[in-house]
């Protein structure tokens, strides 16, 4: 059989399915031997376990909600108490003037940018041809193959700050950087996966006023930040207005297997979108939004993020950070200063190998991390620099994760000779 073009697309090799089925495998092996640093799963948290099982069970006493979970379809936009709730608590903590007309429910967030790159880039009428612009590279892996058509993306080299204590930081190169008529839409991650940079509140409106400039969207990628599940560590104000859109999750507040994506547009692109699920999937699941639901109306999704999850992953982070200090020693290593997410974005330059190379090396050792190469879609030119750096996830156990800094500086001093 021959596929399409859109066919061989998804029949290919690409960056999140080798980073997806590593996991998949790797969990379905369970082997106990094995150092998770890779996917981007959030640490199990007993605090907000027990607030989501005890959401569960309660909810599921009440009238009919079980038959409501599993035998209703939602609305195109997502269930509507739970967008009103979302919108709600977004305006009296922001004061943004939303509703649930402005928000949009989609089958995790990697659909919604599926969703959103697609609709502002490719091909216009009158043979126009639009790109997502990507101010600062590295950026996410799950976004490189999310077009339709290839070569969708426009992204620029950052500047390097170097600062204290073997960390560095990306800024945006605003001198470099262009929005031409060939730009649909902007992008950024904030906190920035691979890197946990945050850009910080300057630079979010340095680019928003290039938005509005050229009348099109500012998409946010905020599945780390705030002001749920707040996993940010520097100074960082959300944003939002009509050239804004603004994309959520329930995944690292603990719920990746809801598949939830929140998304915080005018009320055309919300409709949109819920245009597109309708004929995509018919509507977006129900399990998210019932399990979220009086979390968001209560507020209490704030209370968790400010008080668990991030006091959580910061202590995670300076325990790792402690174990990169001391387990790599006398290597040229750089490490990105962790400002958000639970990800450290690892530089050792001069790498006499690539980093694909490294990685295949530590999977041969039991330790899954993923490699830097993925993380630059769009950036032309060749630049040493993507195929010296990794990411790894400090979300885990701190033990495992310190066994796992221990081997990745074993194989980088053994490449070394």
């Amino acid at each position: 059989m021959r596929y399409s073009e859109f066919g061989q697309k998804f029949a290919r090799e690409c960056g999140i399915l080798q980073l997806m089925d590593d996991l998949g495998n790797a969990l379905a092996a369970g082997g106990d031997d094995l150092i998770m640093l890779g996917g981007g799963n959030p640490s199990r948290i007993p605090e907000v376990e027990v607030c989501l099982r005890e959401r569960m069970t309660s909810g599921l006493t009440q009238g009919d909600a079980f038959e409501r979970l599993v035998g209703n379809y939602a609305a195109p936009a997502g269930d509507i108490a739970f967008r009103q709730a979302v919108a709600q608590l977004l305006s009296a903590e922001f004061g943004w003037p939303i509703t649930a007309a402005n928000i949009a429910l989609t089958n995790g967030s990697q659909t919604a940018f599926f969703y959103l790159f697609n609709m502002f880039a490719g091909e216009y009428a009158g043979g126009a041809r639009k790109k997502i612009l990507l101010p600062l590279a590295p950026e996410y892996i799950g976004y490189a193959d999310a077009g339709i058509i290839d070569d969708l993306f426009i992204a620029y080299r950052p500047e390097i700050e170097h600062l204290d204590n073997r960390l560095f930081k990306y800024r945006v190169d605003f001198d470099a950087l262009r929005v031409t008529d060939e730009v649909g839409a902007i992008c950024v991650s904030r906190p920035t996966n691979p890197t946990g940079n945050v850009l910080t509140d300057e630079e979010i409106a340095h680019l928003h006023r290039l938005a509005v400039e050229a009348d099109i969207p500012l998409i946010i990628d905020n599945a780390y930040g705030l002001p749920f599940p707040g996993i940010v560590y520097s100074e960082a104000r959300p944003v939002w207005d009509e050239h804004v859109v603004l994309c959520l999750s329930l995944s690292k507040l603990g719920l990746p297997g809801a598949r939830t994506g929140i998304v915080v547009a005018n009320e055309r692109i919300a409709a949109a979108m819920a245009g597109a699920n309708a004929i995509l999937s018919l509507a977006p699941g129900n399990f998210g939004a019932f399990m979220a639901l009086e979390l968001m109306r209560s507020g209490d999704v704030l209370r968790l993020s400010r008080e668990v999850i991030r006091p959580h992953y910061r202590r995670k982070v300076e325990a790792a950070l402690d174990a990169i200090h001391t387990e790599m020693a006398g290597l040229n290593y750089y490490v990105h200063k962790p400002e958000g997410a639970f990800f450290l974005w690892l530089w050792f330059e001069g790498l006499p190998i690539t980093s694909a190379e490294l990685y295949e090396r530590l999977k041969r050792r039991g330790v899954l991390v993923v490699p830097g190469h993925y993380f630059f879609p769009g950036l032309p030119g060749e630049w040493r620099h993507r195929n010296e750096c990794l990411r790894m996830s400090y979300a885990g156990d701190e033990a495992v994760v310190r066994r796992g800094i221990q081997i990745i500086a074993d194989e980088v001093r053994a490449c070394r000779g």
